[in-house]
């Protein structure tokens, strides 16, 4: 008897072959018989058509709607959230149904016992370098674990969500320097601690490594995170051990991900992914027609590894996540060259300052020169528009475009955003407005995705919780492919979303709708699936706040064939299972 039943659904397999009408049979938590319309038999389960007519514990008639694998995430940093929340929501609602933590070098394990400050260090660089809020890191975060595998024992059995996750060479070495993992270098007996930490790591099921040498990335005390301090040397030695390790990666991200990569990061990334044997990959490829000598620098990578026997993958997102800014908190304005003498000062002396004409058009200057690099796309603030507000003078701006509000006032655009958020005593929420959403740019990220080393993904759901939202790009991305620019095809889209990153990780029996692969499953309406939009919610531990965006036309998720999403709402089932590399996941070829 099967468990159920999903009876005349359209099937989209993830293989990217055409659709069609299928009866599909679960049980034990797997998918044991497919029946297309028609044939009169089952596919590959050896039992015939007794899988789609036999009897079942419970049956739906799924005629209209379209069936698909679950959505794998490839990168996400659920790894404080799932404590909490077990649903990795938003994600879950939006069909994932696999998401792939501890990614840019940051993980809440291994902790070394003899310092139980390092707990606290770990908290307050997440906070800064993540976005998490601290008060949920430290009241919904149990921190009972030292090692990697007990971190994923304090998982196991608690998810909704499939998860594994990489280890992070920040927690490495601290982990083995203490404090001098920020500014020192490894002696020769402290690089092979850490190489040895990695296997013991990878021993108990972590994925792989995970590094960050980016500009960008800082601890809680401002200060450069500790793998910036990693030379090659370091980088290419804990590289080779993860070779050593069955179904491992390598997830990185250097200054140039932003923007353009240098000579030196092309070079570093092939010959990392060429000393592991393993797939690397990193977050995130931007594609601008306006910068149309960005892709082609970036893809350059890529050939190169191949060529030396290595293979490097570029996240893209196929929707636009705008990321809100503020100038009363910590974000992206605070990295443009010399705005953060100014916006780290105490809010009282932040606001003199910034009404000082020439402070504003000191920072005007040099947000737009060629030192603000990729930062600069964020100095165009005509085009910014105003969300939540907190004050009577500014009442009925929210929603509004800042060039508008500056030409009834006389002003320019800057001046006119300092004089709102000065009101509001700096906590109003700024979105500025995308450059990258002409047809010119759409057509190029359809041309960009065809590329064998390019994969969409880069939500980094889990982090940045108040200023961005991009779990619901996969409903958001089937919503545009059915409905609005029509970019690819459903067949291709749902591939893009399913085999293709459950190959990059080399998931075992996960990735499409076959028989004898886990009950992964998404359900949707095709005339309705979509994301809603993001709205500011308070339901972190601490009362913190969050972006969340809820889904629209998911009828049911199933995660190892227990559903957990029923008609865009959680069951409240946690089916999930932590996964291992090697247990869970295979080698993935570079060649």
């Amino acid at each position: 008897m099967l468990d159920h039943l999903i009876q005349g659904a359209t099937l989209v397999d993830g293989t990217g072959a055409p659709s069609r009408t299928a009866d599909v049979g679960i049980s034990g938590g797997r998918i044991v018989s497919i029946e297309v319309a028609g044939s009169g038999s089952g596919s590959g389960s050896g039992s015939g058509s007794a899988g789609a007519s036999g009897s079942a514990v419970s049956v739906e008639d799924a005629t209209g709607l379209i069936l698909c694998p679950g959505f794998v995430d490839p990168h996400t940093h659920y790894d404080a959230q799932l404590f909490w929340d077990p649903y990795a929501t938003p994600s879950l609602g939006h069909g994932v149904t696999t998401v792939a933590g501890g990614n840019c070098g940051f993980t809440l394990a291994p902790l070394n016992p003899a310092r139980p400050e390092d707990a606290d260090y770990t908290r307050r660089m997440m906070c800064r370098v993540e976005g998490m809020s601290l008060a949920a890191l430290e009241e919904g975060v149990p921190w009972g674990w030292a090692s990697f595998g007990e971190y994923l024992a304090a998982l196991d059995g608690h998810t909704a969500v499939n998860a594994g996750f990489m280890v992070g060479h920040c927690a490495l070495r601290r982990h083995v320097m203490g404090p001098d993992a920020i500014g020192g270098q490894p002696t020769a007996e402290q690089l092979e601690a850490m190489v040895q930490l990695l296997r013991r790591s990878m021993a108990e099921g972590a994925w792989g490594l995970s590094t960050t040498q980016s500009s960008t990335h800082s601890d809680g005390d401002g200060r450069p995170v500790a793998s910036r301090h990693a030379g090659r040397e370091e980088l290419l030695a804990l590289s080779r051990a993860v070779g050593e390790y069955e179904g491992t990666q390598i997830e990185a991200i250097v200054a140039g991900c932003l923007d353009q990569f240098s000579d030196d990061e092309i070079a570093l990334f092939v010959d990392m992914s060429a000393a592991a044997g393993r797939p690397l990959n990193w977050n995130v490829l931007t594609i601008d027609a306006a910068v149309p000598e960005r892709v082609p620098r970036q893809l350059l990578a890529s050939s190169r590894a191949r060529a030396a026997g290595g293979r490097i993958i570029a996240l893209t997102m196929p929707i636009l996540t705008p990321m809100n800014m503020s100038l009363g908190t910590f974000c992206a304005l605070n990295l443009i060259p010399g705005w953060g003498e100014i916006l780290g000062l105490p809010v009282p002396e932040r606001i003199a300052r910034l009404a000082d004409p020439a402070v504003r058009t000191e920072m005007l200057r040099r947000a737009n020169s060629p030192e603000a690099g990729v930062f600069r796309r964020l100095a165009d603030f005509g085009r910014y528009v105003i969300g939540d507000t907190y004050s009577a003078a500014n009442d009925g701006l929210s929603g509004r475009v800042v060039r508008d509000i500056a030409a009834e006032r006389s002003q320019d655009p800057f001046a006119t955003l300092v004089e709102i958020c000065s009101a509001d005593q700096l906590r109003t929420v700024l979105w500025p407005m995308p450059t990258d959403n002409d047809p010119g740019s759409w057509e190029l990220r359809r041309d960009t995705w065809q590329h064998p080393d390019v994969m969409l993904g880069g939500s980094d759901a889990g982090a940045h919780l108040d200023r961005m939202c991009g779990a619901p790009y996969t409903t958001r991305f089937l919503g545009d492919c059915l409905r609005r620019r029509k970019l690819v095809p459903v067949e291709q889209a749902v591939r893009m979303l399913t085999a293709d990153p459950a190959g990059l990780f080399g998931l075992r029996d996960r990735g499409t709708v076959a028989v004898g692969n886990h009950a992964d499953l998404v359900l949707f309406d095709p005339e309705r699936i979509d994301a809603g939009p993001a709205t500011l919610v308070h339901d972190l531990p601490g009362n913190s706040p969050r972006l969340d965006s809820r889904a629209e036309g998911v009828v049911s998720v199933r995660v190892n064939g227990v559903e957990t999403v029923r008609d865009d709402k959680l069951t409240g089932a946690v089916p999930g299972t932590v996964l291992r590399s090697g247990r869970d996941t295979r080698t993935v070829a570079t060649r």
